[in-house]
């Protein structure tokens, strides 16, 4: 799905995802795969689509392939080696999957071939990180306690962690929701955990927490070739499932339930709001005020420019997104246009094109905190922290903080105003979680 490293962004276009349903995929087609990767290695893009049917050699020619591969590089890093095949099974779909390492992450690539051995499904999509570790309850510092939980899904249980204050409670409970990706519990990225720093500072003044494993993390590979899957069922639907099991626990307040929603958790925060109404009030961390695909072309531009990217890239970078809202624009909600676009399905990008955020949150009379770093180079503090100040503001019930100099994770800030900067070991700001944890007692 959406890109893993770059967890709390929102969206980070990598166009070389075109994908049509398999048949068959035979030996050949392993070493169809290889061949293909050793090509773009050596940036040899006028032989790396040999083994293309003729769909995917219209799709991505010499030119595109190299576009497609400077600008990944330009995102995640310069290239740096590639694995062994693997044959697998995605989705009921056979697949070859190859463990593709760039300087700041990992890929998967994903190919699939007909029954002549040609390439006609080939995908870079996030590797999935380490499984996460799942201890039994333990004590923490001034008596915390972490408990383990599962969240119900369509798909199966997703692991998490109920953070307890010390004492018997019962406790209010903030239900923490990452941002886009197969996030773990912690919205892990490089060395930090921001969800964790939250939970375990939350805890230590009296508040509890819920995270969890998100269903993308916990079930990619079934997810992976569905091409009906909608962000309710990347985010909103276990949020609500995870905020209704939270109140249920002996140990908290079913009255003060809170989510607390980072990046696209926080965009999807005001539909979880209204699908929960029993929720005592949303905490949104980096929330979009503008669509997804709006911020996305702020991002192509602005990280690229400071990649140092080829003006010629950035625009095609643009240029793709514009004909992806051109095409949403005139899709039928019913039937959602074929292929993917960056990472997902279309299915992904029509329902996002059917929800307004803003919208949705002006019509939920429950209370609010925007939350907002004014480092961030990903939501803009201008465009979009501004816009929720501008259309919320005049409201008793809903208050807005900046944080100067502090990141999209509400870390202290990088130099290089990249992603290159989450790399850096940091914590979430402590006066972020004192402010969320005043926040959640005054209410």
């Amino acid at each position: 799905m959406i890109r893993r490293a770059l967890c709390v962004a929102l969206f980070t276009l990598v166009p070389a995802l075109y994908a049509v349903h398999a048949t068959e995929a035979p030996p050949v087609c392993q070493t169809h795969s290889t061949a293909l990767l050793d090509a773009l290695a050596r940036q040899d893009y006028a032989h790396a689509g040999t083994d293309f049917d003729a769909a995917v050699a219209q799709a991505l020619g010499a030119d595109r392939l190299q576009a497609v591969w400077e600008q990944l590089q330009g995102q995640f890093g310069r290239y740096r080696a590639h694995g062994a095949p693997e044959a697998r099974t995605l989705v009921g779909q056979p697949m070859v999957v190859t463990r593709v390492t760039f300087a700041n992450e990992d890929l998967d690539a994903l190919v699939a071939c007909d029954a002549d051995g040609r390439i006609n499904t080939f995908r870079l999509v996030p590797a999935p990180p380490a499984p996460t570790a799942h201890r039994s309850e333990h004590g923490e510092p001034n008596g915390v306690r972490q408990e383990p939980v599962a969240v119900k899904s369509p798909l199966g249980p997703l692991p998490g962690v109920l953070t307890l204050p010390a004492g018997k409670g019962p406790f209010p409970a903030v239900v923490l929701v990452a941002g886009s990706g197969p996030q773990d519990m912690g919205e892990s990225i490089g060395p930090n955990k921001p969800f964790r720093d939250i939970a375990m500072g939350l805890a230590a003044q009296g508040v509890a927490s819920l995270r969890y494993d998100k269903r993308t993390y916990v079930y990619g590979a079934r997810i992976a070739g569905d091409d009906r899957f909608t962000v309710d069922q990347e985010v909103t639907d276990d949020a609500v499932s995870a905020a209704r099991m939270v109140a249920t626990q002996p140990t908290v307040n079913p009255r003060r339930v809170f989510v607390l929603g980072h990046s696209l958790g926080a965009m999807m925060a005001p539909r979880i709001g209204g699908r929960d109404p029993a929720l005592a009030g949303l905490i949104m961390l980096a929330a979009p005020a503008r669509s997804l695909l709006a911020v996305s072309a702020q991002q192509v531009r602005e990280q690229g420019t400071r990649a140092g990217s080829a003006e010629q890239q950035i625009a095609a970078g643009e240029q793709a997104i514009a004909t992806e809202r051109k095409l949403l624009a005139h899709a039928d909600p019913k039937h959602p246009p074929a292929g993917a676009f960056g990472h997902a399905p279309q299915s992904y990008w029509l329902s996002l094109q059917q929800y307004d955020q803003v919208k949705v949150a002006e019509g939920l009379s429950m209370p609010m905190l925007f939350m907002q770093g004014g480092s961030d180079f990903q939501v803009s503090p201008s465009a979009d922290f501004d816009r929720w100040k501008k259309l919320m503001g005049g409201r008793s019930n809903v208050a807005f903080s900046l944080y100067p100099g502090l990141s999209h994770l509400f870390m202290p800030a990088g130099k290089t105003k990249t992603i290159a900067d989450y790399q850096a070991p940091e914590h979430v700001d402590a006066k972020v979680i004192r402010d969320i944890a005043a926040w959640v007692k005054a209410h």
